[in-house]
């Protein structure tokens, strides 16, 4: 047992000694204590990364089903072990905070979030196509699970809805699995990497792959599972599916989907740059006319998300390598975005803007972190959010200028949207006694949102350590995509004169 191996299987077991839980104080300790587990030997793995390696690293294999050539296959790269770190990193905070406001069925609760921790880590480390595909899959039922049992009113809706979107688009990419292997005779990672297809066997496969990402991401117009799954999940199931799940939609764009097919992802890539642009102009136009400020923060989440496939879809290292790097200032600023809804809606039990008002008065601390987290969810200069998107923007401006003049004017709508509702919730008058009467975050929920806040800051201020870790893996996938100079900005397929 390797190190990943350890951080896959700490959650599992945490999951498993929570049957021997019988208060609630055990259960609590069990949760942090496997998930804290699982951020150490992460942090292990960072440790012992070759950080100019753009290859596969620390690899651990074990024979699993040798009938079908099936192995119990895992490995990092930069893009995959900055996605493990995100994870392990917020779990412990999503309990942490879930503790004051989840009390019905605590012990499930927690394990539920153990088995998506360690299915999702799965996912990302996983160089055998079936078994990334278990993992991929196996995500659903713990958060289906969790909205369809913790969350709001209309639960059960939003929780089948999820299903059904995900499992859709996943049997599809099962079917081009089994063709890969068909081909190959292995699910092996490397195998199917280096296999050579014609043209027309690519453009099906890598549809199939692309739609099952898609979903996940989720890229217009197959996205509308998000918002409800976003507004009557728990606090806790918001973070983690915006945060970490949504992660492995472009994760597996850039990880199979390109280097698998490079001559279809050519093709196809101004239809995906084209996609991006209407989702990220869609999202951000539909949360204006939000009400409801998680709601809100859900469609921002397709439009910011939309920001990462485009620039994947660039094809150079600007802007693939931002677009990674986008993903984890997303994970960490529409996270904590959701925490602090989460924080209020237990103080207030509701979610309509038009409730609240001057609320910066009665909340200063509440307040303070709320405008931080929004200025960095929107781009501002010295915050995380800007070190990503504008080199996506400046990236996607050398391959396709049309894309990203338009994508640019979906930051603009992000600052409208992001500060109007801050505006509305934080100042003006304070009136009504729910107003009056609303509390400030406890020491404990500012422990939680601390150290995201300070990444935040830290990776605004020096985002070099984490682009030096994720460059090198991307330009061995857009050397394998056919570009022969990725660092050039121009060196994609430029797709207009």
């Amino acid at each position: 047992m390797g190190p990943i191996t350890i951080t896959i299987a700490l959650p599992l077991l945490g999951a498993l000694a929570l049957l021997a839980s019988d208060d609630e104080r055990t259960t609590r300790l069990i949760g942090l204590v496997a998930s804290a587990g699982a951020l150490v030997t992460s942090l292990v793995l960072l440790a012992a990364f070759d950080v100019g390696g753009g290859g596969m690293q620390l690899t651990e294999q074990l024979t699993w089903i040798p009938a079908i050539g099936a192995s119990f296959a895992l490995a990092v790269d930069g893009v995959s072990l900055v996605l493990i770190l995100l994870t392990t990193f917020l779990t412990p905070l999503i309990l942490l905070a879930s503790f004051d406001s989840v009390k019905d069925r605590l012990r499930g609760y927690v394990a539920a979030f153990l088995v998506l921790e360690a299915a999702v880590i799965g996912v990302f480390a996983a160089t055998d196509l079936l078994l990334f595909y278990i993992f991929f899959e196996f995500t659903l039922v713990p958060m289906y699970l969790i909205i369809g049992i913790w969350g709001g009113a209309n639960r059960r809706y939003a929780a089948v809805k999820f299903f059904l979107y995900t499992l859709a688009g996943g049997l599809l990419m099962l079917v081009a699995i089994l063709y890969l292997f068909a081909q190959t005779g292995s699910f092996a990672y490397e195998d199917a990497r280096l296999l050579e297809l014609g043209i027309t066997e690519q453009r099906w496969l890598f549809t199939a792959f692309v739609l099952a990402f898609a979903v996940k991401v989720p890229l217009f117009p197959v996205h509308t599972w998000l918002p409800d799954a976003h507004t009557e999940a728990p606090t806790g199931g918001s973070v983690f599916l915006a945060a970490v799940l949504l992660k492995m939609g472009t994760f597996g764009l850039l990880r199979y989907a390109l280097p698998f097919f490079p001559e279809a992802t050519v093709e196809f890539a101004p239809w995906l740059l084209a996609l991006s642009v209407v989702g990220i102009l869609y999202g951000a136009v539909v949360a204006l006319m939000q009400s409801d400020i998680k709601k809100l923060i859900a469609y921002s989440s397709v439009s910011h998300m939309g920001f990462v496939v485009l620039g994947t879809f660039a094809l150079n290292t600007t802007a693939t390598s931002a677009s990674v790097v986008q993903m984890i200032n997303h994970g960490l600023s529409t996270g904590a975005l959701f925490l602090l809804i989460g924080f209020l809606y237990e103080r207030r039990h509701t979610r309509q803007i038009a409730a609240f008002g001057g609320l910066a008065k009665q909340v200063p601390v509440m307040a303070g972190l709320w405008l931080v987290v929004s200025l960095s969810s929107l781009a501002l200069p010295g915050l995380n959010g800007f070190v990503g998107e504008f080199p996506i923007l400046l990236g996607t401006f050398a391959t396709n200028r049309t894309a990203a003049v338009l994508a640019a004017f979906g930051a603009v709508l992000a600052a409208l949207y992001l500060l109007w509702a801050y505006q509305r919730m934080f100042h003006g008058p304070l009136e009504g006694a729910d107003n009056l009467n609303t509390v400030d975050l406890k020491p404990r929920e500012v422990g939680v949102l601390a150290p995201i806040v300070a990444l935040i800051l830290l990776i605004g201020v020096y985002p070099q350590p984490l682009f030096d870790v994720v460059e090198p893996a991307v330009d061995r996938v857009l050397v394998e995509v056919g570009i022969e100079d990725p660092s050039l900005p121009a060196a994609a397929l430029t797709t207009e004169p």
